[in-house]
């Protein structure tokens, strides 16, 4: 694949306003669920509140509610929770008796088991299990009568930053997917008397605005000063609960999405954040985030192109804005460039039988084909990827463009097939994921094996910032072949993201073990169109450094990822890996696939001869939370005395970017009066 070269930014266009259109606010929200034919009063939120804390290149996002029983008899309580991207849950607590008690990791059928032998017999219980990829689902019982009971969920999630633009999305909407499950339950998703979300961003570095797209009545400050990198917003009941006018309960039933920009100038670096506890263990777990240079230079060159357009029946209401956005996108494409048109649902459509050069008679008649046709029916991927990549040019670099906001549900549906499939094709493929339903463990692997790159979008994103960054990476040359050496004090178990290629304004992590203290030698190479470069520093391991305990599950969700993703390139099945998986998420206190969290009685843990780690891992990690809190935001530059990059970190503002400052500004919806206010 080392022939492709990723598309100029004319090209960019049409998938930018392909994505931009199919955003649709008629989801389902998370909730309560209740079974659709039950004569009881289902079970109603009372309180949901949420507080999340960026720092050091990671969230921590604590989730709190209270469930409120109408009926004259206990219930048992079902919440769905949409799965976020890239979340590992490590805490889960239910109060039993007025009393927290905090669930441990275990096995998932076991956990199944215990929990429906104490509902049996009476006995309270709780447990928190992965719904495949759609949600976390928590079942409670008892939930007695007339009365409330309370749970606490809490996930981290690796933060990264793009162009060095911070994004994090809180989900509420379900992708509403599972037909069979949404004709069978009611969800409650509003909130009858308290609703409250609060972030607090801390960076090392200045922070000059934040942006919550979908939700202008945010309350913004920087408590501490701009210098200080610290900035957070609040949303409450007091501003959106209930309107004026009619009173209603708040719908949550739109995604909290939220932006925030470092200062203009900042240096390319290299970041560290370390555990390491020696009373506990001589093991510690170090995280290194590159933030390379700007040594990635524009492209010119045309290629082809094969966009593949999901018209299932969930696109029903945004098809004619589909169709506007084919029409404006093609009429952008240099005439260097071909392209090709592949729609479908139950089936495949080509538009035509080979490509045809960006010309506007060639666009106006794909315009008038893609009218022929109206959305319908189901999802059948794996028949329009065949299309698409059948005839390709092999003497052409080719761009594959998916954009889907479902799963594939019709004809082949093994993940295999799909991963052989793209294996087979020297092509790119650049997918955009919409919404919380799509099959990110599909979609996801099929992209990082092609070495393209797969994007996220939610509901209530600003559309604009990822045009902006998407843009900058599909004009400009990427990192091939990415290495990174350790010479001195060794670091093992290393999880590297992304394996193998890195766009600009990209970051990359690396995280692993280390057992002494000391210098240690790091070196990145990469290749950069064909040419190898070269980058070194050094980094100094801290004997002691207790106060991110965190990084032990980021590490374990990390290389359970790996674990999966090596599975899937190899072609292995799952259970091969399985256990390895099993493994390290009960040794870390993780909700995986194959594990749950669960909440009995204490004696019941005692009785069933299950260790409380998790209890003594999440006291630890509150504990160290806390006195993070309120903290200064410090700097963890680590390569400050022998820089590792000597160009500057890229934006959309400056070398060789794109847009530019102001721009960028009018991008994230800050209007200059704003951007006055934020500075005062």
């Amino acid at each position: 694949m080392s022939k492709f070269i990723p598309v100029i930014k004319q090209a960019l266009a049409f998938v930018v306003i392909i994505v931009a259109v199919l955003i649709s606010p008629n989801l389902l929200a998370s909730g309560l669920l209740s079974p659709k034919e039950s004569q009881l009063l289902p079970l109603t939120i009372k309180h949901h509140h949420v507080d999340v804390l960026i720092e050091d290149g990671f969230a921590t996002t604590v989730v709190e509610q209270e469930f409120y029983n109408p009926n004259a008899t206990e219930l048992e309580a079902l919440y769905s929770f949409p799965i976020p991207d890239k979340a590992v849950v490590g805490e889960f607590s239910y109060w039993i008796n007025g009393q927290q008690v905090i669930a441990e990791a275990v096995e998932k059928n076991r956990a199944k088991e215990i929990y429906q032998q104490q509902k049996s017999q009476g006995q309270s219980a709780a447990v928190a299990e992965k719904n495949e990829h759609y949600d976390f689902r928590i079942r409670v019982f008892p939930v007695p009568s007339l009365d409330t009971v309370k749970i606490r969920l809490v996930y981290l999630q690796g933060q990264l930053l793009d162009h060095g633009v911070g994004h994090y999305v809180y989900p509420l909407e379900e992708g509403g997917v599972d037909e069979q499950a949404k004709a069978f339950w009611h969800r409650e998703n509003t909130v009858e008397s308290g609703f409250s979300f609060n972030v607090r961003v801390k960076s090392g570095y200045p922070i000059d605005a934040m942006y919550l797209p979908s939700h202008p009545e945010a309350h913004l400050s920087n408590p501490n000063g701009e210098s200080l990198g610290i900035w957070q917003a609040k949303l409450s009941n007091s501003a959106n609960l209930e309107s004026e006018q009619d009173k209603t309960p708040l719908q949550l039933n739109k995604d909290i999405s939220v932006y925030w920009r470092l200062a203009e100038g900042l240096p390319a670096r290299l970041d560290m954040v370390a555990y390491r506890n020696t009373e506990q263990s001589n093991r510690g777990t170090v995280k290194l985030t590159f933030t390379p240079g700007d040594d990635l230079s524009a492209i010119t060159q045309g290629r082809d192109w094969v966009f593949i357009l999901d018209k299932s029946g969930s696109m029903d209401g945004k098809y004619a804005s589909l169709l506007d956005g084919v029409k404006r996108g093609l009429s952008r494409l240099p005439k260097s460039d071909r392209f090709k048109i592949v729609l479908f649902d139950n089936n495949a459509y080509a538009l035509s039988s080979s490509f045809e050069t960006a010309t506007p008679a060639n666009v106006k008649n794909a315009i008038n084909s893609v009218n022929q046709h109206q959305p319908s029916g189901g999802t059948n991927l794996y028949a329009a990827l065949e299309k698409g990549l059948k005839g390709l040019n092999t003497d052409r670099p080719t761009g594959v463009v998916l954009v889907t906001d479902g799963e594939a549900n019709v004809g082949v549906t093994e993940r295999a097939r799909f991963l052989d499939l793209i294996r087979q094709q020297d092509v790119r493929l650049f997918t955009f994921i919409m919404g919380n339903g799509a099959n990110k463990p599909l979609l996801v692997p099929m992209t990082e094996i092609s070495n393209g790159f797969a994007v996220n979008i939610s509901n209530s994103d600003d559309m604009y910032g990822h045009i902006a960054n998407v843009s900058s990476k599909l004009s400009h040359l990427a990192f091939q072949n990415i290495k990174v050496d350790v010479d001195g004090t060794d670091i093992k178990d290393i999880v590297i993201s992304p394996t193998s290629r890195l766009y600009r304004g990209e970051q990359l992590t690396l995280m692993g073990h280390y057992f002494s203290s000391g210098i240690s030698n790091i070196t990145l190479t990469a290749t950069i169109n064909g040419v190898e470069k070269t980058y070194k520093t050094q980094v100094e391991l801290p004997e002691e450094s207790p106060e991110f305990p965190e990084l032990e599950r980021l590490w374990a969700f990390s290389n359970i990822e790996k674990l999966a993703r090596e599975a899937d390139y190899l072609g292995e099945t799952r259970t091969e890996t399985e256990q390895a998986m099993i493994d390290i998420a009960l040794e870390y206190g993780l909700l995986t696939d194959y594990t749950s969290l669960l909440v009995v009685e204490e004696q019941v843990f005692e009785q069933l001869g299950i260790e409380r780690s998790n209890l003594k891992r999440v006291n630890l990690e509150r504990q160290q939370r806390a006195n993070r809190e309120n903290s200064n935001a410090d700097s963890t530059r680590a390569d400050s005395q022998d820089p590792m990059f000597s160009s500057p970190a890229p934006t959309h503002s400056g070398g060789g970017g794109s847009l530019n400052y102001l721009v960028l500004f009018a991008l994230f919806g800050l209007s200059i009066s704003r951007l006055r206010k934020f500075r005062r």
